[in-house]
């Protein structure tokens, strides 16, 4: 039997090293549903329960495992679908492929059913590479460029297939004019290291510092021991972005965990104090975050040249990878004989700590939520997987989860989208079959799209050689996040016709699909609700019922006032109030410089 376009398609896949295609069937793919039902599903075919949900599983997919995530959808509206997911990597610097079908190359022009120009729909999201397949002989080098460019650029690519196309005859591009071959799969990065020359001027500013700050991101990740060389020779504090904030181990004693929106008072105090700066890996876009300008020489070092001395003013810009570019810089290092900064920067981590304890342990009517995530961190596997949403349960995540052993943890970093938790956890469940994945998610994500996935949880935990796949609800019938936003923006009240969510028992749902559940009411319980979650040889969801009147304090509020004012509003005491939504407009100020709140 001949091989088809779409036989084909699933053989290159193979030999990329494809496993899984999360996706959603329609008939404007099914030349290639037939071609995985031909190839014994292989790769397999992940079905989520929305595209949507397919462009997230292959984020969270490739972000924890450092593989290209590919999703598949059909023409018009399946497309269209994708798009978020697609933004959500674009703008986090993740590989994903998305195969999209398309209407029959004979209707289109002619307003035919589903018909979408899906060249204008995915130019923006998938500007490193898109491409639409009109003949077979474009295969394989358009595939082929579309995963060597999601690599190299680490960008969302999207490869357009037409419906018919997919069960034509595949004929492979032959040594001839304007025929465009290509060669087997696979890429190598090359090892890029700065020109001696810059890294002895990076070594000059670095070495002239007096209180030196690092901050990294996820560019940084494989380059953890070389900053810690780093910041134990220059005396440094360790400050992280968001999405970096799993690349160093929080039992460090001088790093300072997460900056800017949602990060904590040691690395605000870190950025406020310090007189040189070095940014590893990362792009992070909240320059008020950083040490005012002109207060600290600065010296950045990132992959990617587009990105260097955007967000700073910086002495000496590296373009080179973060591992070999360190280890070239660490012998020409030496660290200022005075260690008071240093000191200074782990009695800060110290407090810190102690205050998150104490906040946490608070009591709240019914749970304090930053408990949920502090009782989780008393008890992480030390090969866990975390995911978190976007809402106020990002500041729970970023504050007081603390990473330790080979712990990995993400959210949606720059598009900030709900509904990414859950979605996450299941690509890094079929990235790592072998460990834990616990998704942390408000219920405003969770009515969104996170309910439905939980039949996908259902439908594959089987696959997984370590079952758990826990999802914990922050229970609280409140969009929290965007109610204490509308409060920072002028002190409104909650408009409750915006806010207000619908009550729904997600533990009662949960066991509906063979899930393990509880529900916690009562902060007593919520340790044992973990050791039991973790314990479980099966999927599990915890509904957790929290307060929504715990207020997210901005970083800049002291360690007094950070636990005064939540133990006060808890209280009831209104001044605090008052003090917590001014904390929030001065947050709010920082997120839009210039508007008045």
């Amino acid at each position: 039997m001949a091989k088809t376009v779409g036989d084909h398609v699933l053989r290159r896949l193979q030999e990329w090293g494809v496993e899984e295609v999360f996706g959603y069937p329609g008939d404007g793919i099914n030349g290639l549903i037939v071609a995985f039902e031909k190839a014994g599903d292989r790769p397999r075919f992940i079905q989520a329960r929305h595209e949507e949900m397919s462009a997230f599983e292959a984020v969270g997919y490739a972000k924890f495992s450092g593989r290209v995530g590919v999703c598949m959808a059909t023409s018009g509206p399946g497309a269209i679908h994708l798009l978020n997911g697609l933004y959500d990597a674009k703008l986090d610097h993740v590989p994903v492929v998305a195969i999209v079908g398309q209407t029959e190359r004979s209707a289109m022009g002619g307003s035919y059913q589903q018909e979408v120009d899906l060249q204008s729909l995915f130019k923006d999201v998938a500007s490193d590479y898109l491409v639409e397949v009109n003949v077979p002989e474009q295969l394989p080098n358009a595939l082929d460029r579309a995963f060597r460019t999601a690599l190299t650029r680490r960008a969302p690519t999207a490869l357009i297939i037409p419906s018919d196309l997919q069960t034509e005859d595949y004929s492979p591009p032959a040594h001839a004019f304007k025929q465009v071959p290509s060669s087997p799969p696979g890429l190598v990065a090359p090892i890029v290291v700065p020109e001696e020359a810059e890294l002895l001027r990076a070594a000059e500013v670095l070495n002239g510092g007096q209180r030196v700050a690092i901050l990294i991101g996820q560019g940084a990740r494989g380059a953890a021991a070389e900053v810690e060389q780093v910041a134990d020779i220059l005396g440094a504090g360790v400050a992280m972005a968001l999405v970096g904030k799993d690349v160093m181990s929080d039992e460090l004693p001088f790093v300072t965990g997460a900056v800017g929106l949602l990060g904590t008072r040691p690395s605000y105090e870190l950025m406020r104090g310090c007189d040189t700066l070095l940014v590893v890996g990362s792009n992070f876009p909240y320059s008020q975050f950083l040490p005012e300008f002109g207060q600290a020489r600065g010296v950045q070092i990132d992959i990617d040249g587009a990105m260097v001395g955007m967000r700073y003013p910086m002495e000496v810009n590296l373009v080179g990878d973060a591992r070999t570019t360190l280890q070239a810089l660490l012998p020409m290092l030496s660290g200022p004989t005075d260690r008071a900064w240093r000191e200074k920067i782990e009695e800060n981590v110290v407090r810190w700590w102690r205050t998150m304890e104490r906040q946490a342990m608070l009591d709240a009517n019914p749970v304090n939520p930053m408990r949920i995530v502090w009782e989780l961190s008393e008890r992480l596997p030390l090969n866990a997987i975390v995911s978190a949403d976007s809402g106020s349960v990002a500041n729970w995540y970023a504050r007081h989860l603390r990473i330790r052993g080979d712990v990995r943890g993400s959210l949606s970093g720059g598009l900030a989208t709900m509904g990414a938790a859950v979605p996450y956890a299941i690509g890094a469940k079929f990235a790592h079959p072998d460990r834990p994945a616990i998704a942390l998610t408000g219920d405003g994500a969770m009515q969104m799209n996170g309910m439905a996935e939980l039949l996908t949880i259902a439908r594959y935990a089987d696959r997984w050689s370590d079952p758990r796949c826990i999802v914990c609800v922050l229970h609280n019938n409140d969009l929290n996040q965007v109610t204490w936003e509308l409060r920072a923006m002028g002190g409104a009240p909650k408009f409750v016709e915006s806010q207000r969510l619908p009550d729904v028992s997600y533990a009662d749902f949960a066991r509906g699909l063979g899930f393990e559940a509880f529900t916690v009411t009562s902060p007593d319980d919520l340790g044992p609700a973990w050791e039991q979650a973790l314990a479980a040889e099966r999927p599990a969801v915890l509904d957790v019922h929290c307060d929504p009147e715990v207020p997210p304090i901005p970083p800049h509020a002291t360690f007094e006032q950070a636990e005064s004012v939540v133990q006060a509003v808890l209280k009831g005491d209104p001044d605090a109030l008052h003090l917590a939504v001014q904390g929030a407009k001065t947050k709010l100020r920082e997120m839009l410089p210039g508007r008045r709140p």
